[in-house]
């Protein structure tokens, strides 16, 4: 028994530090995409000026829209984050059912093995007072 809870335990351990490295990207990745919305949006409110030349006008409607298109980019990454985390946590709570079930199962497996060893117990006990009952009569 002991020898299966150490060889789970590295499997085990192992996945925490690959789940710890990936929520670690995850966290790195939405901060990136976060700033990146704040910048954007910050550089569009100061490139939105009203009546200035015409030509610093399409030159700002260019960077509007650069900066727009930008915002779109790191909106779109977020969600794909958030869709990533989703699953993380899908697929790390399956794993976790995983191990609460193999835990149980050997629970269970004892319990069996117990079990069946009472009722082997039972049953002896029950032929010698058979045994004895017959040779009674």
């Amino acid at each position: 028994m002991s020898k299966s809870g150490g060889a789970a335990a590295g499997p085990t351990a192992a996945a925490a530090a690959a789940a710890v490295q990936k929520q670690k990207t995850l966290l790195q990745k939405a901060d990136a995409d976060v700033s990146s919305l704040v910048d954007n949006f910050a550089a569009l409110i100061n490139i939105a000026r009203v009546n200035d030349p015409p030509v610093r006008n399409t030159q700002e409607a260019f960077q509007m829209d650069m900066r727009g298109s930008r915002m779109v980019h790191s909106a779109d990454s977020l969600l794909k984050l958030v869709s990533e985390l989703k699953r993380t946590a899908i697929f790390s709570g399956l794993a976790s059912l995983t191990e609460n079930v193999d835990r149980r199962i050997e629970i269970f497996s004892q319990q069996v093995e117990g079990t069946e060893r009472m009722l082997e117990r039972i049953g002896q006990e029950a032929t010698g007072s058979l045994k004895e009952l017959w040779e009674e009569v």
